[in-house]
């Protein structure tokens, strides 16, 4: 009955929302590299040492737990205390375990044995009993208040000893990063206990999803907290992404605010950092091994040798971080590092005057400097490049000053290097080094390995090519492409008009490669100026290599610099760079960055049907199906052209101050825009999305209560028809109150699930009563001759009364249909706290502060009487008019409210509920 009332125009429409909705989940759960990060093992088997607090601490927070982690000997030996190693605490994140710990623990023991213990780490590790603190924000103040007793219990470990620290290291996963962020905010909270701030897949900016006011409430207060004291914070900060590969987090959440005044702030996708260049999902970025020897390396760089801690210069702290997560120049750390090096020793001196020269050293036996001369190549060239396959960690490359032959001394310019994963790479522009007479390429004598050393010089405009890309709306149907056929090293392509994170392409590069007999290795590197995304792809040509092409960060307004896609190729090469647009990945742009915003279009969707319904029971006496409503209904126009008004007008002073004295919040369209979020027609997209699901929603509702009566038949005696109505039962008045009892006591969302149980009970009872009605009517329609001896008078009667409570049945549940789908996504919004409060359950019976609460006391009685309410009962109502043009501005409501605080769409969804109800008494 529900796909009879949809035309097959309207169902194959919804079956192509449901194909490229499906395109787009595709792209962000599957489109994406596979996980290249190795697995860290433990040498020893660990340990977690439970560290004693004190008895107050530990009844106050009965769930919460402080370890310390060990492996081996060094556990047997810290079972002792005090310790004497520099402390690290580990926070982890949403449903989080301490043990995630060992990982980058284990690392840290091994780094520290390799140096025989001269400095050592110790890891913490909190743990929060997995709570959802990304969907239940209630809990997320009292965890920062048990970080902050937990880094003073820690420090007291160290009391007594030479070189006891003043400050811990924090390293906070997931919400684990916010909470550590959090405990600025704290009164007491003294910001000199904490040294360094590493967060891993931390969504800082915003919510993932936004479920109850306690999470927005939480972030307002922390990041409003870091953007008005940016002057007074002194603690460096490294956020670190995960990329495309976490598809719970985006990166471009992580990324913490660009303040003028905070400096000491970084902000990194694990593609991008050096030594680790793969993306990781939102729990590996904990295991990583790539990424977690990174982040220990930069640890035991940061270590003071006077204190034998953390040093507390800012500037050494920024510049490790600098080092080792954003441009590695394949050389150990040095604070100070030596700019001019003495060029000595029993060396050959071989000069070079050509402007392209290779040279394959193997077993060399003798030093070797090779010498560039610079003054000819100034009059023709730009730039010089040159490269090394010898990854070690020595001086390769220098600068001489008034030199002929040789020099004595050199400026070393390895330092201004690039690591890459092949190569160490080197670029420089010849004007900026007008005092240089020489370029000089350092080959040490080894013995058995085999590197290749590349220089070329080169005018820029030859090595830089223009690519603009396709348009958005080209669907993937036309592509523009680029030829790159000199013998160069090194390309830059500037991909023009790409700066949008809805846009998304993929990039096709084809190399050939002539008399080649040895594998040869390219990199094209995609290099975003404006954040640190960048993303690497290693090559082995003859090759065809595609290349995603797609952004965390829309480009900043005032940003001039474009994309690039720098390619380090091979001379014996040609390649051919083609581009062109992705649908399937705008898609799955348009999901990653507003699917959590689809509950409220879903939402507005049914509200716009269940008023059309409501304005049909007014105007016909008849209520209409569900999907023919949806249709007629559920237009686009009815609510993005007010939504869009309504930010329109905001730009004028004198509304924002009339807005501003209404006390309404903040229009959520305006939110998105200032995280440049804003995509082309994407409240369209959503909409269409939105009515597709409330479709389908609504078909897989009826359908379960059709099986469900029916189940109900084969169990029970048939049941009949109600012959008198009535809106409150004797027992009705007795369930509100144990439910709002229940609420009080326990958990509000488990009252609002247990109210929608009843519900469907009674919706289910009452489709049992139609079925066997219909059915009873077929039989007596068998046995009409029987009752010719009655009068036609009585006969008539009878018959229209039955035919009347068979429509009013019918109608009824139609409606009752709609309201089932509304309360669904009521239920489905509050489950995250109801499932925290069961988790939680053996700690604390009753949830506390409760989201869901306010509503339960509203939702309650309201559905305990629409539960009992028919068709016939308000078709007379004075306040069913009314009733049926609410929905419309609530729908408005939901979009330009809910989208961005999703805990908002039920307030605006009980609204026309409670005037339901009303009207079976108005």
């Amino acid at each position: 009955m529900f796909l009879h009332s949809v035309n097959l125009w309207n169902l194959a429409f919804y079956a192509l929302m449901v194909f490229m909705a499906t395109l787009g989940l595709w792209d962000v759960f599957f489109g994406f590299e596979e996980n290249k990060c190795s697995m860290s093992y433990m040498f020893e088997y660990p340990e977690y040492q439970k560290i004693e607090l004190p008895k107050k601490l530990a009844k106050r927070y009965p769930a919460y737990e402080l370890y310390l982690y060990g492996e081996g000997s060094y556990a047997e030996e810290h079972k002792i205390l005090p310790l004497t190693g520099i402390p690290v605490l580990f926070l982890p994140g949403n449903a989080g375990s301490y043990k995630q710990v060992r990982s980058v623990g284990s690392i840290a023991l091994r780094k520290a044995e390799d140096i025989d213990f001269k400095y050592h780490f110790d890891f913490f590790s909190v743990n929060f009993n997995e709570e959802l603190v990304a969907l239940y924000g209630g809990s997320l103040q009292k965890q920062t208040k048990f970080v902050h007793e937990c880094i003073k219990t820690i420090l007291k470990l160290y009391k007594g000893q030479e070189f006891a620290p003043k400050s811990v290291a924090i390293i906070g996963h997931s919400m684990g990063g916010l909470v550590a962020r959090a405990l600025l905010t704290l009164k007491n909270f003294k910001q000199d206990l904490i040294n360094l701030l590493i967060t891993q897949a931390t969504p800082h900016v915003a919510p993932v999803l936004p479920l109850d006011r306690f999470i927005t409430d939480f972030y307002m207060t922390v990041n409003n907290y870091w953007i008005l004291n940016a002057r007074h914070i002194n603690l460096t900060t490294l956020s670190v992404a995960g990329g495309f590969r976490d598809y719970q987090v985006r990166s471009g959440l992580t990324f913490l605010p660009k303040l003028s005044h905070h400096t000491s702030a970084l902000s990194v996708v694990s593609s991008a950092v050096p030594k680790t260049w793969v993306s990781t999902d939102h729990l590996s970025i904990v295991w990583c091994k790539q990424l977690q020897l990174t982040t220990i390396r930069a640890f035991f760089d940061l270590i003071d040798a006077d204190t034998k801690q953390i040093t507390q210069n800012p500037k050494k702290k920024l510049s490790v971080l600098n080092h080792h997560f954003i441009r590695h120049p394949a050389k150990h750390f040095e604070e100070n590092p030596a700019i001019i090096s003495d060029l000595t020793g029993t060396s050959m001196w071989v000069p070079v005057k050509v402007s392209k020269w290779t040279y394959v050293a193997y077993n060399e036996s003798d030093k070797i400097y090779f010498t560039f001369p610079l003054a000819n190549h100034r009059k023709i060239y730009t730039h010089v490049y040159c490269q090394s396959t010898m990854l070690d960690t020595n001086s390769w490359i220098f600068g001489c000053i008034n030199s002929t032959s040789m020099c004595r001394q050199g400026i070393d310019l390895s330092w201004k290097a690039e690591l890459l994963p092949t190569i160490k790479s080197l670029t420089l522009r010849l004007q900026d080094y007008p005092s240089l007479s020489h370029l000089v390429v350092y080959v040490p004598s080894i013995h058995g390995s085999k590197f290749v050393v590349d220089c070329e010089f080169f005018k820029k405009e030859t090595r830089t090519i223009q690519l603009p890309v396709t348009h958005l709306f080209s669907f993937g149907l036309s592509s523009r492409k680029v030829l790159l056929n000199t013998s160069g090293l090194f390309y830059n392509i500037e991909l023009l008009n790409f700066g949008q994170i809805y846009q998304a392409f993929k990039i096709n590069v084809v190399s050939k490669c002539s008399g080649v007999k040895e594998e040869i290795t390219s990199i094209y590197k995609l290099h975003i100026p404006w954040s640190y995304e960048d993303s690497l792809t290693i090559a082995q040509v003859p090759s065809s290599t595609e290349i995603s092409l797609k952004l965390h960060i829309a480009q900043p307004e005032n940003e001039s610099q474009v994309a690039l896609l720098k390619m380090y190729t091979s001379s014996d090469c040609q390649y051919e760079v083609t581009v062109k647009t992705s649908f399937s990945q705008i898609l799955g742009q348009v999901v990653r960055f507003h699917g959590g915003a689809l509950p409220a279009y879903v939402t507005s969707s049914i509200l716009l049907a269940y008023g059309g319904q409501l304005y049909s029971l007014f105007s016909t006496g008849h209520c209409l199906e569900y999907a023919t409503m949806l249709d007629k209904q559920a237009k686009p126009y009815k609510v993005d052209p007010f939504v869009l008004m309504i930010k329109f007008l905001l730009g004028y002073k004198w509304f924002k101050e009339l807005w501003d004295v209404l006390l309404l919040p903040e229009l959520d369209a305006i939110v998105l825009t200032s995280q440049s979020m804003c995509f082309p027609l994407v409240s369209l997209i959503l909409f269409l999305f939105g009515t597709c699901t409330a479709y389908w929603g609504g078909l897989l509702s009826s359908t379960s209560v059709r099986l469900l009566s029916s189940l109900w038949l084969a169990l029970k005696r048939p049941p009949e028809l109600p012959k008198d109505i009535k809106m409150i039962s004797l027992d009705l008045p007795f369930l509100t109150i144990v439910l709002i009892i229940v609420s009080w006591t326990t958990c509000g969302a488990f009252a609002i699930l247990l109210t929608y149980l009843y519900y469907v009970f009674k919706i289910v009872h009452l489709q049992a009563s139609l079925a066997t009605f219909k059915n009873s009517q077929t039989v007596n329609l068998k046995h009409s001759r029987r009752n010719e001896k009655k009068s036609n008078h009585h006969k008539d009667s009878t018959v229209h009364y039955l035919h009347l409570s068979a429509n009013d049945a019918e109608d009824s549940l139609r409606m009752h249909n709609t309201v089932i789908n509304l309360l669904t996504w009521i239920v489905l919004l509050s489950m995250p706290s109801l499932i925290y409060w069961l988790k939680n359950l053996r700690y604390y019976f009753k949830l506390s502060p409760d989201p869901c609460k306010p509503l339960a006391f509203i939702l309650i009685p309201t559905m305990a009487i629409l539960g009992n309410t028919h068709t016939v009962s308000i078709k007379s109502s004075k306040l069913l008019k009314t009733t049926s043009q609410f929905p419309l501005p609530l729908a408005v409501g939901v979009i330009a409210f809910g989208s961005a605080h999703l805990y908002r769409v039920p307030c605006f969804v009980f609204i026309p509920l409670l005037l339901h109800a009303l009207c079976n008494f108005m």
